[in-house]
């Protein structure tokens, strides 16, 4: 009688030996190098106040997307505020123990990348996501790995009507993978004066599908191993930094990010195709960054050069709103109707406003009568229009 065939990565006789293609994977490797070294090349060259910045919005929104991946959504303002504590910054926004617990599990991933990686450090993280012991409703298990005896496996679908995407390695064996996990974790992690065992792209890559492949908790498994390949980061660098942001951009293309894993955890222990896909993901996260870094320094720009026009309350708050918003954020430009949703101000204040603004230079327009529209006034912003627009 024939031997059925594994269907998972774990079920294969030399798991888990994961190995790559290096020359295969180089160029996608390569690539994601020279965007990290241009973002950091940027961060070089801007003040520390606007690099502090850079950092509270990027681990901001990276906080935001990997719950958001997961399909929570934390509020806005909790998260900042729970940032501004862990930067060692005053914070007087709302406090949530689930959010900080999440932002402490990232901050000790990334400062805390010197200490040893081990199962009681992997537990207490999973305890500060669930701070509760419950995930919305439902108890679960926490500071500890799975131990129910059911089968893990990640579901979609109604009830009666569900596709089984993955299942993990049994309960029972979950100790012994993390044991050997941990093992290797510790053996390639980078050393002074001595030339990596791995490439640290490569390296967060198997490292973040080895630990989703063993889904060693009852739940936060995404959120974890997410952390870990944050973690591997900071390690490749020697620094601690919040310049990137993974999770956003992994949440951007959440169905790409969920099909490369599939691929990978039904494949052999040859995972060069995630390692390629991991990397051009790391890239595309380096990009965003950069134009994080470029939309900070152009506000930056844009508030030094007018720093002596003596603006109303109003028109701050909506030359902050214009910068956010960024080249092209406003649909159609500005109109006065658009102002007027924004605060609480009569039509001929509003234009008055506006008026102002275009006659300091801070504003500028095209169109006349109900076609007016007002633009921020950035060097290089085109604001969605055509080069050959009247201005």
């Amino acid at each position: 009688m024939a031997l059925k065939a594994p269907r998972y990565i774990w079920q294969r006789a030399d798991w888990p030996k994961l190995h790559f293609d290096l020359a295969a994977a180089s160029p996608a490797l390569l690539r994601a190098r020279e965007l990290q070294g241009q973002v950091h090349g940027m961060a070089r060259a801007i003040g520390l106040p606007e690099l502090q910045s850079i950092e509270r919005e990027l681990w901001t929104h990276e906080a935001l997307a990997t719950a958001a991946i997961e399909g929570e959504k934390l509020e806005l303002a909790a998260v900042h505020s729970s940032v501004l504590r862990h930067l060692g910054e005053a914070g007087s926004g709302p406090y949530s123990r689930h959010v900080d617990g999440l932002v402490e599990v990232m901050q000790d991933a990334s400062a805390g990348f010197e200490a040893p990686l081990d199962a009681d450090r992997l537990c207490r993280w999973q305890s500060a996501l669930f701070p509760g012991g419950t995930a919305g409703i439902r108890r679960i298990a926490i500071g500890r790995f799975r131990d129910h005896e059911d089968p893990m496996q990640i579901v979609s679908g109604l009830p009666g009507k569900e596709v089984v995407h993955y299942t993990a390695p049994p309960s029972a064996t979950v100790a012994h993978e993390m044991d050997e996990f941990l093992a290797w974790f510790a053996a390639t992690r980078p050393r002074p004066g001595m030339p990596p065992a791995l490439d640290g792209i490569a390296r967060a890559a198997i490292a973040h599908l080895w630990f989703e492949t063993i889904h060693p908790f009852e739940d936060g498994n995404g959120r974890i191993g997410r952390a870990i390949a944050d973690m591997v980061l900071a390690q490749d660098l020697g620094v601690p930094t919040h310049l990137y942001s993974l999770s956003r951009q992994l949440l951007a293309d959440r169905s790409g990010y969920y099909d490369a894993l599939a691929v990978a955890q039904i494949g052999s222990t040859d995972v060069t195709g995630f390692v390629q896909w991991f990397a051009e993901a790391f890239g595309h996260a380096c990009t965003k960054s950069m134009e994080v870094i470029q939309s900070t320094l152009e506000k930056s720009r844009f508030w030094a050069l007018h720093a002596s026009s003596n603006l109303n309350d109003r028109q701050r708050q909506l030359l902050r709103r214009l910068l956010d918003a960024g080249d092209g954020g406003f649909l159609g430009g500005l109109n006065v109707d658009k102002y007027l949703k924004m605060g609480k101000s009569s039509k001929a204040t509003a234009t008055r406003d506006l008026s102002d603004l275009v006659q300091r230079g801070l504003l500028h327009t095209t169109g006349q009568g109900k076609a007016l529209r007002y633009y921020l006034s950035v060097p290089g912003w085109r604001h969605g229009r055509e080069e050959n627009d009247a201005t």
